[in-house]
């Protein structure tokens, strides 16, 4: 049999098909996507009608490719990108474009809302999370205070993957992984906080759609898609989740031990826990997992963007590029580039600025400032595996996913920032891997058949060992250095208000 994993993201969505017998990818689709332009700074968002398209374009590819075997698709799985707010009136059209995750406008509604409840640690009481701008629920705030004519429409709200799952099936139903991530769900009991809720309106609760296991089947896909794309009536949609969630599924990281960081635009650091994993400081969300445990996860909004700019900036190719990182020494001579080019999630700087520092005649060079942005983007995630160790998840090994693990430089960069074993997948597309095993996981549950997800990626989740990377001592030692002088400062930069 075959399933098609869907990963919905901020610029493009991407499809495959896999062979659950063989482990093969059959056929894979593509399509772009822009944000909407000329808005204010800080705020993001999208048309969702896009994402329908861009999946209905991807999956369109996909089935060309396959012919007559397109009949062999049992299940569908979806990953979307998270915390993204998709308001629903009442004919089920969206009241306004959805404001995405890197969505910075809502500061003073996280404000506010931490605030009423004693600070950040009154919400981390309440729910297990902090309440920052890139999470669901401060821009349902936000769209009351500051577009009151639309939230009166609003009669339902969803995620993304949720609002894809919705249009594939005609259900509107939510899993405890990506809801994790709207910040009013109380991850330590999987429900809803009522508490959170009906600060920011009593009609919340009410507006959401219900909630239940990552496990269990979605819905079937509905008759009018089924016939055009020649696909069964029978063919199921599984819960999906958030692209971290999904990532975690296509990347083999379904038990403790193993670390996943994924080097796109942004960056995300992220390990399963049996139990839920609270950080008292906020700075590791405590978020569910999509098979129904935990997953620990730091995200920053610096990663590609800021070497992509480097790039640019000189005129390279992806080549000349990692030639020149490699050229430039560890360290980069003392240049350290602060990356928070759009602001950062992790440490919470939604108004954060980019800075180099310790620039000399000797090291004001191409070279190295593209090794100090390569390092800075590094670090950063360091920091968050740093927070990961310190609340007792120690890793085996971490396994890069992502654009910028490509790159032979970067992962043993990597490496020695984490100063710990790495190494990449076989595949390119986790999140979208792990939305066709999910799908496979679900339908077998469904029919009553003995599987687990151990054995699932055991068997489909293949590493590139030619591509794993370890530790050099003296350069993890000065990586260890210059992480807590990035962090220095980072922190006396912005106590002063000059970041």
């Amino acid at each position: 049999m075959y399933y098609l994993g869907i990963d919905s993201g901020t610029q493009s969505s991407k499809a495959i098909v896999l062979d659950l017998d063989s482990g093969a990818i059959l056929a894979s689709g593509h399509s772009a996507y822009d944000l909407i332009e000329g808005l204010p700074p800080g705020h993001l968002e999208q048309h969702p009608q896009a994402w329908v398209e861009a999946v209905r374009d991807c999956v369109r590819q996909c089935l060309d490719q396959l012919g007559q075997e397109r009949s062999k698709i049992a299940g569908i799985g979806v990953s979307g990108q998270q915390h993204g707010l998709v308001a629903l009136g009442a004919d089920d059209q969206p009241v306004r474009p959805a404001k995405l995750w890197c969505d910075t406008s809502t500061q003073a509604q996280c404000e506010e809302i931490a605030h009423h409840f004693g600070g950040q640690p009154g919400v981390i009481a309440l729910a297990g999370n902090a309440m920052l701008p890139g999470y669901t629920i401060p821009k349902l705030l936000w769209m009351k205070q500051r577009e009151p004519e639309n939230f009166a429409r609003t009669t339902s709200i969803l995620l993304p993957h949720d609002y894809l799952n919705f249009w594939l099936t005609g259900v509107k139903r939510m899993e405890f992984g990506d809801a994790s991530g709207m910040g009013i769900l109380n991850v330590r009991t999987r429900t809803w906080c009522r508490e959170l809720c009906d600060y920011i309106d009593p009609r919340v609760l009410s507006m959401l759609p219900p909630l239940g296991s990552s496990r269990a089947v979605h819905g079937r896909l509905r008759p009018e898609l089924a016939a055009e794309w020649g696909l069964s009536a029978e063919v199921i949609v599984s819960a999906g989740g958030g692209d971290n969630m999904m990532g975690a599924i296509g990347t083999g990281n379904i038990k403790p031990g193993v670390i996943t960081a994924s080097f796109g635009t942004s960056g995300t650091l992220y390990g399963v826990a049996d139990a839920p994993v609270v950080d008292g400081q906020g700075e590791v969300a405590a978020f569910c997992d999509s098979t129904d445990q935990w997953l620990p996860l730091v995200c920053t909004m610096n990663v590609t963007v800021v070497t992509e700019q480097v790039r640019e900036l000189f005129g390279w190719d992806l080549k000349q590029l990692e030639a020149a990182v490699a050229s430039a020494p560890a360290g980069a001579d003392g240049v350290s580039f602060l990356p928070y080019l759009n602001g950062e999630r992790t440490p919470n700087l939604p108004n954060g600025s980019g800075v180099l520092h310790g620039l000399r005649t000797t090291n004001l060079t191409p070279a190295h400032l593209a090794r100090a942005a390569v390092e800075g983007a590094t670090l950063g995630l360091a920091y968050g595996l740093k927070r990961f160790r310190d609340l007792g998840m120690n890793p085996s090994e971490i396994r890069l996913t992502g654009g910028g693990s490509k790159s032979g430089v970067w992962r043993q960069i990597a490496a020695d920032c984490f100063n710990a074993e790495v190494v990449t997948l076989s595949t390119s597309e986790g999140a979208a891997l792990g939305a066709a095993i999910q799908a496979a996981h679900a339908r077998a549950n469904e029919q009553a058949e003995t599987t687990s997800y151990e054995e699932l990626c055991a068997r489909l989740v293949r590493l590139d060992e030619t591509t794993r990377c370890k530790p050099d001592p003296a350069k993890a030692a000065l990586y260890a250095g210059q992480l807590e002088r990035q962090m220095d400062l980072t922190g006396r930069l912005n106590q002063t208000g000059w970041l």
